[in-house]
């Protein structure tokens, strides 16, 4: 990270909030969009954080997001909640739904959000975790624009395509699975570009097929599935699960999330289930199995991600100079775009 200040988080996210309006979304929107980014910042997902903004800002501002939308909720079952974005973000769609999703879970044992035709989600884990929070399991996925292959493939047809799953232990921790399909995320090839760095060897191919360890040649071709076929196989079911079953644009069909005005319409699923409709114990039973793995040399996901949210415990927050220099600059001419909020 280039030289950082820190902040207050409360002003961070005022400031999230703000070029979110600036860029032309409503409040609701801006407050859904600025708080989904500080969660992702605050549990060391940089990746999708506060550097990840400005491609929402962008997109607010030349149409790939209707920062008016309003989304509309169906609920044909009573443990199956379907949100049509409207060509709005992923994150107020679901914020509309969230307390509906855990009502339900709690009282069918399991319920089901299903999204369609909103802009993609950023950190698909922050959904799964914040459902854990709640004391439930979650699984999640999610789909975009092509831009993933399969083995033998020469053109893109699924995105990275990420599974998420979350499950509460006892001891405050969360299990949390955050993965994409790819062998890794596109926004990983993006920085490796801006950065002028080669990529490993079997993440991706060129326009023409060939594989390729240039970052900007793979941005032009197509990352490929982690573990081959079996890796297809998964973005297929992701496929199916985000896009077939909501009603969402196919990733073929996806419009860019980079370029031209139009959404690209892209789904997302949440599963939500109630740990005590099959007994009672189970964040103890889970913490206690995961002190056994561990010991046994297992890594534990979202270890690392708890470990940061309880460093940002604190009301601050340390952001780079460059990423707020770089949001503020969506705001009116006021200040210096490269000073710390308040200053």
């Amino acid at each position: 990270m280039d030289k950082g200040f820190v902040i207050g988080i409360g002003a961070l996210e005022a400031l999230c909030r703000d070029a979110a309006l600036a860029a032309g979304a409503s409040p609701d929107a801006a407050a859904s969009l600025a708080s989904a980014t500080l969660a992702a910042e605050r549990e060391g997902n940089r990746a999708v954080g506060i550097a990840h903004l400005p491609f929402y800002l962008d997109a607010l501002k030349e149409g790939r997001i209707d920062g008016r939308a309003e989304p509309t909720i169906d609920r044909l079952l009573p443990a199956v909640i379907h949100v049509d974005a409207h060509g709005g973000t992923a994150h107020l769609g679901y914020d509309r739904a969230h307390d509906l999703l855990v009502q339900a879970a709690r009282s069918c044992g399991i319920a089901l959000f299903a999204q369609k035709n909103a802009y993609t989600c950023g950190s698909l884990g922050t959904f799964a975790r914040r459902l854990a929070g709640e004391g439930l399991v979650a699984l999640a996925a999610t789909n975009g624009p092509a831009l993933m292959t399969v083995p033998g493939g020469r053109i893109p047809v699924y995105c990275t395509n990420p599974l998420a799953f979350a499950a509460p232990m006892a001891d405050g921790d969360v299990l949390l699975v955050d993965q994409a399909s790819s062998q890794t995320a596109y926004v990983k090839v993006r920085e490796a570009a801006e950065r002028g760095e080669a990529l490993p060897a079997g993440w991706a191919i060129d326009p023409d097929g060939r594989p390729t360890t240039d970052p900007d040649a793979a941005m032009k071709g197509a990352l490929l599935t982690f573990g081959g076929p079996r890796g297809a196989n998964i973005a297929l079911m992701v496929e199916v699960l985000s896009a077939g079953l909501s009603g969402a644009n196919w990733s073929l069909d996806a419009p860019s999330i980079t370029q031209g005005n139009r959404s690209p319409g892209t789904g997302l699923l949440v599963l939500a289930i109630e740990p005590a409709a099959f007994g009672s114990g189970f964040g103890d039973r889970l913490a206690r199995h995961a002190r056994r793995l561990e010991a046994a040399g297992v890594h534990i996901p979202g270890r690392g991600k708890a470990a940061a949210l309880r460093r940002c415990a604190s009301e601050e927050i340390e952001v780079s100079a460059e990423a707020l220099g770089h949001i503020r600059s969506y705001l009116p001419l006021t200040a210096d775009p490269a000073a710390p909020p308040g200053a």
